[in-house]
């Protein structure tokens, strides 16, 4: 089972890391079968199983009822669950409190917060002080895609791949095992995977990052209006429903369905 100090040993090992974000136990209870360690319980299920446009809607208690779930069906995984918007801007006090309430309710491994403004580096550094471990996030940061002019990639200007490069080396600095960094130029994506000595998970942030993440849903090809350049569909999950909720349909009007090895 994977904990923080095995991140670091994959990193220096050059040993890359796997993770997916998931939200419900029937997903968590299928990739414990499976070799990937790592589990990230998005707030991004709000836009991917609430149906809301972002992230912001989400609240904590929605949080921990997901990474309860999540944990349930992958016990032997390294949960990661994200600190929603409003549950640590605050103040320090706030996100210690909501730090601490994902871990203590949800058995969770760790949190993850985004940006790098003082309060955060803060709070990544008390949070890190009190024992529970931060993953950070940099790049597009989903909670503040308005400032950022939307969904789009960050970092293409000297300036903004400075401010992203300096954010990294402070959330080392205050103490974060690892970063996420999404959609960024590769070529910064490297530069920083280089520079610190934690390891980044990327998304949409090239091939040189120390690991690699997508959603659950979005790599199986569930939503097929969703195709962002960084996206890889290994599955056509979606189609499979579409089809097999249609055969289900037509059998049931036929009255095909239920045949007599379904009876009692």
């Amino acid at each position: 089972m994977r904990n923080i100090i095995s991140f670091f040993q994959s990193k220096k090992n050059q040993s890359p890391i796997s993770m997916v974000t998931c939200y419900d136990y029937t997903f968590a209870s299928l990739i414990n079968q499976t070799e990937i360690e790592c589990l990230l319980v998005g707030d991004s299920l709000g836009m991917v199983v609430q149906g809301h446009p972002s992230t912001l809607p989400v609240s904590l208690d929605e949080m921990i009822y997901h990474t309860k779930a999540v944990k349930r069906g992958a016990p032997d995984k390294f949960i990661i669950a994200d600190l929603p918007f409003l549950s640590y801007q605050t103040s320090l006090q706030d996100g210690i409190f909501s730090a601490g309430r994902l871990i203590k309710e949800t058995n969770a491994d760790a949190v993850k917060l985004e940006g790098a403004d003082p309060l955060s580096l803060s709070l990544v550094k008390r949070l890190t002080e009190i024992g529970i471990p931060v993953m950070g996030h940099l790049g597009l940061t989903p909670q503040s895609y308005q400032t950022l002019g939307g969904y789009k990639v960050q970092g293409k200007s000297p300036q903004s791949a400075e401010m992203i490069f300096k954010s990294s080396l402070a959330l080392e600095e205050a103490g974060a095992f690892s970063i996420v960094l999404e959609m960024i130029p590769e070529e910064l994506g490297t530069s920083i995977s280089k520079k610190i000595h934690i390891p980044t998970i990327g998304i949409g942030a090239g091939r040189s990052t120390d690991g690699q993440v997508l959603v659950i849903y979005d790599l199986l090809g569930m939503n097929p209006e969703f195709t962002p350049k960084f996206l890889k569909k290994f599955a056509e999950i979606g189609k499979i429903i579409q089809s097999s909720v249609q055969m289900y349909h037509s059998e049931v009007l036929g009255k095909n369905f239920p045949e007599e090895k379904n009876c009692f």
